[in-house]
C-alpha cells in the first residue's frame, strides 16, 4: 500500500493542468457503445479500475470492447437484444455504477446473469436499484443486507425476464436523489412496453438522459421529473463518436489546492461543466471563492470548458438541499475547505455518503479532527468550525480505502504545520490517476512512498 507524505506548501500554486476524463460519462458511453448498432468510439476515456469493470462486464456479455493503442476505445455495438449469457459470474469490482447501471440493462435479457464485486461493493445496498425495476416485471434476488432491514446486497442474480419477455410500463417516484437509480430505470425503459417515469426529491446528475436524447432517444424532463416515450422509442440507437470532458469532481481537488494555498492561480481544461454536477461550484462560490468559469464546447449534450480558481478568505456558510445533490462526491473536499473558512460550516442532506466507498462522513470526521479542526458529525452530514488563522496541526491519517477521503486529507497537509502522512492511498489510481503528479507540477511537495504512481 501506498501512503502519501504531504508537505506544508511554501510558495503559490501557479498552473493549467489537465484532470482525468469524466467517469460517470465513460461508464455510459461504454454501455450504450455496447447496445448501439455499429462501431463506436470514445476517444480520451477514463481508463480507471472502475470503467475497465465494466469494460470487462461487456466483454462477458459478448460485446467487442477494445482499448486502441492511442487510448481511445472502440466499442462493436451488439444492438438491444445482441447481448450474449455470461459463461459464469459478471466481477463489478468496486464498482456501483457498473452493477447498477448494468443491472437495468440485465433485467430486460432472457438469460440470468450474476453480478458480484469486490468486499466493499458487497456491502453497498441494491434494493434501491431492485425495487423499482421489480415493480415492472425483472427478476432480481439477492444477498440479504445484515445490516439494513428489508435491503440486499451483492452476488445479485438478474433474470431471466419470464414470458412474454417484455418490460411493463411504469412511474417510479424515488425517495432519494440518484442518478444510478434513474440511469438503471432508463436504460431498463429502452427495452419497455410503455413509459418509464420517474421523480426524484431533487435533480441527480443527468448524463444518462443527455446521451440517450442526443442519440434520439424520446426523453422529456420537467423539473425532478423525467419521462422516456417507449412508444415513441425507434428500438435502436445509432453508433457515435464521444471525446470524454474532464472530470469536474477531480477538478474540484486540484481547484480547492489553490483555493487553500496564499496566492495561488490554477486552472483546468477541458472539464465537463454538465449543471447537474456544477454543485461544487456553486458551493464554493457562496464560501466567497474567486471562481471563474468559459465555456468552450460540447460533447454528446455535455458542455466543456476551463475553470479558473485563485486563493481566496473563505466564509463559513451552510450547504444543503439541491447544492449537495449536485456536489455529493466533491462533500469531502469541501469540508476540507471548511476547516479553512472563517466561521461556521454546516453541510446537511448528505446521508448518502453513510453508504460510499466507506462512510466518508465519519472518516472526514476523523481527518478534520486530526488536523486540529473541530467538527460535529451528524447524521447526514457535517458541522465544521474553521480555522483560517495560522496552519493546522500536521496528521497522521487513513483514507479507509476511500480515493476522496485521501485527496481531501492531502489538502489540509498543505496547510498544515509540518509533514503529514495520508495512509493507504492506491484508490486514488481509481478516480485521479495522476493526482500526486499534477499537484506536483503545480509547485506543490507531495511524495508517494511504497506503492505505485499515484
Amino acid at each position: 500500500m501506498a501512503d502519501l507524505i504531504v508537505k506544508p506548501a511554501t510558495s503559490p500554486l501557479k498552473g493549467i493542468v489537465p484532470v482525468p476524463p469524466d467517469k460517470s460519462i465513460t461508464h455510459r458511453a461504454l454501455l450504450l457503445g455496447a447496445l448501439a448498432t455499429g462501431k463506436s468510439r470514445v476517444r480520451a476515456p477514463r481508463l480507471g479500475d472502475d470503467n475497465l469493470s465494466t469494460a470487462a462486464a461487456l466483454r462477458a456479455l459478448g460485446v467487442g470492447v477494445t482499448i486502441e493503442t492511442d487510448g481511445s476505445i472502440s466499442i462493436d455495438g451488439v444492438g438491444l437484444f445482441g447481448l450474449s449469457a455470461p459463461s459464469g459470474p459478471i466481477d463489478c469490482g468496486n464498482s456501483g455504477t457498473t452493477m447498477r447501471l448494468l443491472t437495468g440493462i440485465l433485467a430486460a435479457q432472457r438469460f440470468q446473469s450474476v453480478l458480484v464485486g469486490d468486499v466493499s461493493l458487497s456491502t453497498r445496498p441494491m434494493a434501491r436499484i431492485a425495487d423499482p425495476l421489480r415493480l415492472r416485471g425483472a427478476r432480481i434476488e439477492g444477498r440479504l443486507d445484515p445490516r439494513r432491514k428489508g435491503d440486499i446486497v451483492a452476488p445479485l442474480v438478474i433474470g431471466p425476464l419470464p414470458e412474454p419477455h417484455v418490460l411493463s410500463e411504469t412511474r417510479f417516484d424515488s425517495p432519494i436523489p440518484s442518478a444510478q437509480v434513474k440511469s438503471a430505470l432508463l436504460l431498463s425503459g429502452l427495452y419497455a412496453d410503455g413509459n418509464t417515469t420517474m421523480s426524484e426529491p431533487l435533480i441527480s446528475r443527468d448524463h444518462s438522459e443527455r446521451m440517450l436524447g442526443s442519440l434520439g432517444v424520446p426523453i422529456s424532463r420537467i423539473g425532478a421529473l423525467i419521462e422516456l416515450d417507449g412508444h415513441a422509442f425507434s428500438g435502436t440507437l445509432p453508433s457515435f463518436s464521444l471525446t470524454v470532458p474532464g472530470d469536474l469532481s477531480a477538478a474540484a481537488f486540484v481547484l480547492s489546492a489553490a483555493l487553500l494555498v496564499s496566492g495561488s492561480e490554477v486552472g483546468v481544461r477541458g472539464v465537463g461543466l454538465n449543471p447537474t454536477r456544477s454543485g461544487f461550484l456553486d458551493a464554493v462560490r457562496a464560501m466567497g471563492a474567486r471562481i471563474e468559469v468559459a465555456t468552450e464546447g460540447e460533447e454528446l449534450g455535455e458542455s466543456l470548458g476551463v475553470v479558473r480558481a485563485a486563493a481566496s478568505a473563505l466564509s463559513g456558510a451552510t450547504l444543503g438541499g439541491e447544492v449537495v445533490a449536485r456536489a455529493i462526491d466533491e462533500v469531502p473536499v469541501l469540508a476540507a475547505l471548511a476547516a479553512r473558512a472563517r466561521g461556521i460550516t454546516t453541510i446537511v442532506d448528505a446521508s448518502e455518503l453513510r453508504v460510499k466507498e466507506s462512510d466518508r462522513i465519519a472518516a472526514m470526521a476523523a481527518v478534520l479532527r486530526a488536523f486540529g479542526v473541530g467538527c460535529e458529525e451528524r447524521q447526514d452530514g457535517l458541522v465544521v468550525e474553521g480555522q483560517p488563522d495560522g496552519p493546522l496541526r500536521a496528521a497522521d491519517v487513513s483514507s479507509q480505502g476511500d480515493h476522496r477521503i485521501a485527496m481531501s486529507a492531502a489538502l489540509l497537509g498543505l496547510v498544515a504545520d509540518g509533514d503529514s502522512r495520508v495512509r493507504d492511498v492506491d484508490a486514488i489510481a481509481t478516480s485521479f490517476p495522476r493526482f500526486a503528479g499534477t499537484l506536483r507540477a503545480l509547485g506543490a511537495n507531495i511524495v508517494v512512498e511504497e506503492g505505485r504512481n499515484v
